[in-house]
């Protein structure tokens, strides 16, 4: 009985440093989709200074747009190389 508790308790054992390398191995496209988030928005506020005529509300919305694009094509992308390792990278038993 307490083998199983011991089992289930050594995920808590894990550091954050290690447990985020072992999450991004598992899927590799999350942290991509982070970063390509965090560069877009990074990107968006160097820019923010020669925006010209443009209103901030249509500026910022723009660099929403792009970011969550970004995010969401990573997120397609992660999807689609699952479903290529579940099921066609596979060896048939």
């Amino acid at each position: 009985m307490s083998s199983d508790t011991d089992v289930s308790l050594s995920s808590y054992d894990e550091g954050q440093g290690s447990k985020l390398i072992r999450k991004a191995r598992e899927a590799p496209f999350v942290p991509i989709g982070m970063a390509g988030f965090a560069a877009i928005v990074a990107y968006g506020l160097y820019k923010l200074k020669s925006r010209g005529n443009t209103k901030m509300s249509v500026h910022l919305i723009h660099m929403r747009v792009a970011a969550q694009g970004f995010v969401v094509g990573a997120m397609t992308l992660g999807m689609g190389y699952s479903m290529y390792q579940e099921y066609w990278a596979k060896p048939k038993p």
